[in-house]
C-alpha cells in the first residue's frame, strides 16, 4: 500500500481562562487546559492510483489527517507510512514524492510574477532545469495558464490562483497529490476546470489523490471510494454506491404532471418529499416497488409530461450518516 494510516490519534490542548470569584482578571493570571481529540484512532489504507474522497463537518478531522500525512504534524500515537517512511521524520525525502494544495493558502509568492513563483520552486525542490521545463510545459497548457504566466499572483481571480497552485504542486513530479478544499470559493466555470485536471491527472498519470472537500459535487464527479469522518473517526469507508446503499437504499421519482393534479400525485409505495407547482418529487424503496410499476402506476392516474427516477444527492445521504 502507498499510504498505511493505523490508530491515528492527534490531541490539541487548549488554554482557557479559569472560572473564578475574581473575573478577567484571575483568567489572566490563571489559566487551564482543555485536551481536544481531533483525530480518535483514525486508520485506513490507499494504494498507488485511488482518488479517494475524504468528507466531513466542520471540525471532523479532515485537515488534521492531510497535515499529517504530509508532515506538518506529529501525531500524538498511531503509525503512519507514505511510500514506506514515516512523514515527520523523514520530511526532506518526503515532500519531494507529494504534492499539497490548501484552498484558503497559496504557495506562491504574492508580489511575483506566476512564472518566478515557478522558477523558485524549482530551486527548493532542487529540480533539474530540464526536467522542470518539461513538467511546466505540460502543465501550462492542460491548466490553461499561458496567460497568467508573467501575471502577479496578487493581481490573480481566486479560480486563477487556484490553477496555478495546483501546477506548482506537481512542478517536482509527485506520485501522491493531498487537495485539501481545492474548489472553494471558485465558480462554476473554474470548478470544472479543476475537476477535470484533477480526473485527467489520475486516469493518465496515474497519480494518488486524496480529496478533502465540503462540495459533494466534486465527490460524486471525481471519487469511486469516499471516506467519511466525523468527531476524528472514520465512520465509513468504500465506495460511493455503497455508501448510498447502506444509508438510502431509496430513490426519488420526479414527475412533471400537465394539469393541475400535482397535489392529488401519490402512491401507497412512496413518499412525497416536495410539491412545486406541477412537479411533485416521491421517495420510493426498490426493493418494496420497481420504478417502471410505480410509473405505471402514476401515469394511468395523471397526465405526465416529463419523469426523472435518481438517486438522492450525496448531501441526503452524508446528513442521514450523520445522524445515525
Amino acid at each position: 500500500m502507498q499510504i498505511v494510516v493505523d490508530g491515528l490519534v492527534k490531541l490539541f490542548h487548549i488554554a482557557e481562562r479559569a472560572p473564578g470569584t475574581w473575573g478577567a482578571l484571575r483568567g489572566l493570571v490563571r489559566r487551564r487546559r482543555r485536551e481536544v481529540r481531533a483525530l480518535d484512532g483514525v486508520s485506513f489504507q490507499i494504494a498507488a492510483g485511488e482518488l479517494v474522497g475524504y468528507i466531513g463537518p466542520n471540525g471532523a478531522g479532515k485537515s488534521t489527517t492531510v497535515k499529517t500525512l504530509a508532515g506538518i504534524l506529529v501525531p500524538s500515537q498511531g503509525r503512519v507510512e507514505v511510500m514506506g517512511r514515516v512523514p515527520w521524520k523523514q520530511r526532506i525525502d518526503h515532500v519531494r514524492d507529494i504534492g499539497v494544495v490548501f484552498g484558503q493558502r497559496t504557495q506562491l509568492w504574492w508580489d511575483l510574477p506566476v512564472v518566478e513563483s515557478f522558477e523558485l520552486l524549482r530551486h527548493i525542490y532542487r529540480v533539474g532545469a530540464a526536467d522542470h521545463a518539461r513538467v511546466r510545459d505540460e502543465l501550462i497548457p492542460l491548466l490553461d495558464l499561458g496567460r497568467l504566466l508573467d501575471v502577479p499572483v496578487r493581481q490573480l481571480s481566486l479560480g486563477q490562483r487556484m490553477r496555478c497552485d495546483l501546477a506548482a504542486s506537481l512542478l517536482h513530479a509527485p506520485p501522491i497529490l493531498f487537495l485539501d478544499e481545492p474548489t472553494i470559493g471558485l465558480d462554476a466555470a473554474a470548478k470544472l476546470a479543476v475537476r477535470d485536471f484533477i480526473k485527467r491527472l489520475n486516469r493518465d498519470r496515474g497519480v494518488t489523490v486524496i480529496l478533502t472537500t465540503h462540495d459533494l459535487d466534486d465527490v460524486e464527479a471525481l471519487c469511486s471510494r469516499v471516506m467519511v469522518i466525523a468527531g476524528g473517526r472514520i465512520l465509513t469507508d468504500g465506495p460511493l454506491a455503497a455508501l448510498r446503499e447502506q444509508v438510502a437504499g431509496e430513490r426519488w421519482l420526479t414527475v412533471d404532471v400537465d394539469d393541475a393534479s400535482a397535489g392529488e400525485v401519490a402512491d401507497p409505495d412512496a413518499t412525497v418529499l416536495r410539491r412545486e407547482g406541477h412537479r411533485v418529487c416521491l421517495a420510493f424503496d426498490p426493493r418494496r416497488v420497481s420504478p417502471s410499476a410505480l410509473i405505471a402506476r402514476i401515469t394511468a392516474r395523471h397526465p405526465v409530461r416529463d419523469l426523472l427516477v435518481e438517486n438522492p444527492p450525496i448531501e441526503t445521504v452524508v446528513a442521514r450518516l450523520y445522524q445515525e
